[in-house]
């Protein structure tokens, strides 16, 4: 019977869900949406009606030890979702408590970033690291900062908010109720308000102006910025100088070893990457250049926050808060 464990990732528009195996096989995954979901009772009953439909669908006898959760806002030792902005569910939300009455199993909830910045750890291109930090650029910016094989989670468990450090003390108002918060600027939200303030201020012709504000996505933003669109390409190139000068903050703090990108807009590869390395090591304190790497994540093309959000539970197994590398997944 194969071990395994079951990943949830919660995001603002998605929810996403997968089993894998402590290798890192992935047997089975699906998602729902989360924003069509005001009440977090009817979430949950979505959530678990999907989960167990996907694991009937699973033919090979399986042991599942554990639900790992990756959640914006997500109290490692609370087990709750506390004021995410860009959730319906406002307060404090006890989401293992309630989850608990779905899945009579051992649950573990964490940060979405953080739990990226373990997947990465154990799947991807940390392996080798014990001093990184994962930025995920989706709906909102999370951030998971690893020191010593160890995730900081502060006396709170809430530690880690890049996202709500401030670039303008009086720009773009954000969904926690503060103004020039990062995410407001390099996120898919807030690269979206940046074409829009782009096409106002110019006349420049681009098919994003039959767009409407709520028909754009980043992820067109992202394919016009591939196929050389002037104002896709302008506006990732203000997103990325703003996200170098922050991770040039947060660099100062942690000094990591490397910085990983993922998420939708880290789609658009080497566009962002290379933009933001050059306001990065612009802002960077000179005792730290070259010796930062900024790259993509190893697991751009997998379900990193689901295999993240899984690790938690190998995690826990070994019954310690240092990130485990299981001997299947070390770099040879």
């Amino acid at each position: 019977m194969r071990q395994t464990a079951l990943g949830i990732d919660i995001g603002g528009t998605f929810t996403k869900f997968g089993l894998s195996d402590i290798d890192g096989n992935v047997l089975m995954e699906g998602s729902i949406p989360t924003y069509t979901h005001k009440e977090i009772g009817t979430f949950l009953d979505a959530l678990s009606a999907a989960i167990n439909m996907n694991l009937d669908q699973i033919r090979e006898p399986i042991d599942i030890l554990g639900i790992g959760i990756g959640a914006p806002n997500g109290n490692y030792y609370k087990g709750t979702i506390e004021h995410a902005p860009n959730l319906h569910w406002k307060g404090i939300v006890p989401f293992i408590e309630l989850f608990s009455a779905y899945f009579d199993l051992p649950m573990i909830m964490t940060n979405d970033a953080n739990a990226a910045a373990i997947g990465e750890k154990v799947f991807g291109g940390a392996r080798e690291m014990n001093d990184f930090i994962v930025i995920t650029l989706g709906t909102g910016l999370g951030s998971g900062l690893v020191t010593r094989g160890k995730l900081i989670y502060g006396h709170d468990g809430l530690a880690g908010e890049l996202g709500h450090t401030n670039v303008y003390p009086d720009g773009r108002e954000c969904n926690c109720g503060k103004r020039g918060c990062l995410e407001t600027y390099a996120s898919a939200s807030g690269i979206k308000r940046t074409v829009f303030k782009l096409l106002a201020t110019n006349n420049i012709d681009t098919p994003l102006r039959s767009y409407t504000y709520e028909s754009l996505t980043a992820k067109k933003i992202t394919e016009m910025a591939l196929q050389g669109d002037p104002i896709a390409l302008e506006a990732y190139e203000y997103t990325s100088d703003i996200l170098g000068l922050k991770l040039a903050d947060a660099a100062a703090v942690t000094s990591p070893e490397a910085i990983f990108l993922f998420g939708g807009l880290a789609k658009a590869g080497d566009i962002i990457v290379e933009a933001t390395k050059k306001s990065f090591n612009k802002h960077l304190y000179p005792g730290y250049k070259g010796k930062i790497e900024i790259r993509l994540s190893d697991l751009m093309d997998k379900n990193a926050a689901v295999l993240g959000a899984s690790a938690l539970v190998w995690s826990e197994i070994a019954n310690s808060d240092v990130i485990r590398v299981p001997q299947q997944a070390r770099a040879v």
